[in-house]
């Protein structure tokens, strides 16, 4: 993409910091707040929107209602209740929780509320059993400081995990209720935010200071940010479920960019003539019998199985369906986005990527002239599915292209992987919150301040020079643990194995070589806290050579559930004695002596290099180094020369 100037085109961001705490309870009972894969009991519900106490209708909730989806629940025996399952009252707030959203208020400079009241938020996407997931505001205002600038806070609030989506099945979306009632400890920022990158560092900065608390849980699932982004002239778009940090710079700078053409569409189909009663008056036209010898496997497909083919016609949209809004994703993806959860279907194809996907040229003019359309202006867009379902799709897609008229619709839209964002449904409105009637307010009073005062965080820069004090870690070196995810862990191991071990190889082994590993694709988060200890523990008893530690983590990311030992077993990295590195070295000496002769030190790289390639994994470099440079000045001290 362009260079894009992002204060010139009125770039605002706001954060939504969700992140599970690490309390020993749920929310609001009293199950183990973690996962757990043991046997379960299953049920399954439909969920409704209901009106508000005003009498109004969330959209969101009327959106996923509309889906007709039914939802499989699966209850983990140990890690839920009937209260998971809804079928039991909520427990009091748990107070520790509470306490933690307290300390990490305090760290921010907000103002604590008097009583913590519960609401409920009207959410019926089956995350949630009951149809709403319980939540409450704990601090209002307060600062972080980013590069120099004060960020403020709006809200700190807690509320409960969502269960976790582990699979579709037809109608059924399945859920698993471990998950659900964990607590999560939510920060909102106020829009001030300006810029990509200035979004990722407000989201390490807090993310850093949640870890200093020492309550809150790591590894991928456990943290994610939400992004509201709009742009002058474009509107605010709420962006979920961005789980990886260095994503968020590349998830603003899309959606900045989707938003620009967005608005270049607006203007060219303003130009155009389009009007929203011109689109109001299209009607859409059954083309079964057109494309019934179509070779399209999309139509032939929908047709074998009693299915339509819908033409909608899109008036003097020629080209503009094809228009990119965002890498990989075009405006037409956006429409297919509607059809799809709108109407239920697959997707749609349009003219502007035909001939093509089977259909002919042939079968685009029939088109054009079933929908009355000109090829030289106009677009259409094809719908196969069932008939109530094409039908509702086509109706969406004509809808959104006349919200196309107005510019950026208001959104919820999904992150991918990519960077990229598909529309996930409209944004909620004030209708979706009420109070929880079940649950007592809690008092924020001093048994609660005491146990918040425990998990106060430090400063960052308190923390970065005791780590430079205690440890003689370098400046960036103590930076890179701070703003380590397992943070806790590797401090907990450079006090464990002071003297045993050099401070610097420990956090260099988390936040060089892990993260390493976590670019080639390995997932490090796979290899628990116990086994990263025991690979520490195992290299400061000499028991493994330093540079077998990553070739561990990479057998035990491959592969789950085996032990430490078992790995050094299995890729023969068990760590030679001295006498054995030296009877090794002596082979290669031997092996090149007269190579040694001719090139004298200049032989280290080569004799180094053998050596390695033997020892590497079962011997530390620097021993190796040292008894390959002794054994060179021995030989070539003796005053032998090459024949």
């Amino acid at each position: 993409m362009s260079r894009v100037d992002y204060r010139d085109v009125g770039l605002k961001v706001g954060l939504e910091i969700h992140q599970q705490l690490d309390t020993r309870e749920k929310l609001f009972c009293s199950c183990p707040a973690e996962l757990g894969e043991e046997e379960h009991d299953e049920f399954v519900r439909q969920l409704r929107p209901t009106r508000s106490e005003l009498g109004d209708v969330d959209p969101a909730a009327l959106f996923e209602w509309r889906k007709g989806r039914l939802y499989l629940y699966q209850a983990p025996l140990d890690h839920s209740c009937l209260v998971e399952a809804d079928e039991e009252p909520p427990h009091p707030i748990n107070r520790e929780a509470v306490a933690v959203a307290v300390a990490v208020a305090k760290a921010l400079g907000s103002s604590i509320v008097d009583e913590v009241h519960v609401m409920r938020k009207t959410v019926i996407d089956g995350s949630n059993t009951s149809g709403f997931q319980r939540t409450a505001v704990v601090a209002l205002g307060g600062s972080i400081k980013v590069g120099g600038k004060e960020v403020p806070i709006e809200t700190i609030v807690v509320e409960e995990d969502a269960a976790r989506k582990v699979g579709e099945k037809g109608r059924y979306v399945i859920y698993r209720l471990d998950r659900l009632g964990i607590p999560l400890i939510e920060i909102a920022t106020a829009p001030v935010i300006e810029t990509p990158e200035e979004a990722k560092e407000v989201a390490l900065a807090i993310g850093t200071m949640l870890r200093l608390t020492g309550r809150v849980k790591r590894g991928i699932g456990t943290i994610r940010q939400d992004l509201n982004v709009s742009i002058r002239g474009g509107a605010k778009t709420e962006i979920k479920g961005v789980q990886r940090l260095e994503l968020i710079p590349k998830v603003v700078e899309y959606e900045v960019l989707r938003q620009l053409n967005l608005l270049m569409i607006r203007d060219m189909l303003r130009e155009r003539g389009v009007t929203r009663e011109e689109l109001e008056k299209v009607e859409p036209v059954d083309v079964s019998s057109l494309l019934a010898g179509s070779r399209s496997r999309v139509v032939k497909r929908a047709l074998s199985s009693g299915g339509v083919v819908i033409a909608v016609k899109l008036p003097r949209m020629k080209g503009i369906v094809g228009m990119e809004v965002m890498p990989g994703r075009r405006f037409g993806t956006e429409l297919a986005d509607y059809a799809r959860f709108w109407g239920g279907v697959g997707g749609i194809i349009h003219s502007d990527e035909l001939p093509g996907y089977g259909i002919t040229g042939d079968d685009v003019d029939k088109i054009y002239e079933a929908v009355g359309g000109d090829p030289g202006v106009d677009a259409f867009a094809l719908i196969a599915d069932r008939p109530s379902n094409a039908l509702k799709a086509a109706k969406a897609v004509l809808e959104r292209v006349a919200t196309a008229l107005e510019g950026v619709p208001e959104e919820t839209r999904a992150a991918l992987e990519d960077g990229t964002t598909r529309y996930l449904r409209p944004r909620p409105g004030s209708a979706r919150m009420y109070p929880e009637t079940d649950i007592p307010p809690l008092r924020v009073d001093d048994s609660v301040m005491s146990i918040a005062e425990r998990y106060v965080p430090e400063s960052p820069e308190a923390v970065a020079k005791r780590l430079k004090d205690q440890y003689g870690l370098s400046d960036q070196l103590a930076w890179e643990v701070i703003r380590d995810e397992r943070y806790r862990l590797i401090t907990t191991l450079l006090e464990k194995y002071r003297g045993k071990l050099e401070p610097s190889y420990i956090a260099g082994f988390f936040v060089v070589v892990l993260r390493g590993l976590e670019g080639e694709g390995i997932d490090v988060w796979k290899v628990s806290d116990a086994s990263l200890e025991k690979i520490i523990g195992m290299v400061a008893g000499e028991e493994i050579a330093r540079e077998a530690a990553a070739e561990i983590v990479k057998y035990l990311a491959s592969n789950p559930g085996s032990t430490v030992e078992e790995a050094v077993e299995k890729l023969g990295l068990k760590r030679l004695s001295r006498e054995e590195v030296e009877r090794i070295v002596d082979s290669i000496v031997a092996e090149l002596k007269e190579e040694i002769l001719r090139r004298g030190e200049r032989a280290a790289g080569l004799v180094m290099g053998r050596a390695m390639s033997r020892l590497r994994g079962r011997a530390d470099g620097r021993l190796v180094s040292e008894i390959v440079s002794r054994k060179l000045r021995e030989m070539l001290d003796s005053g032998e020369t090459a024949g």
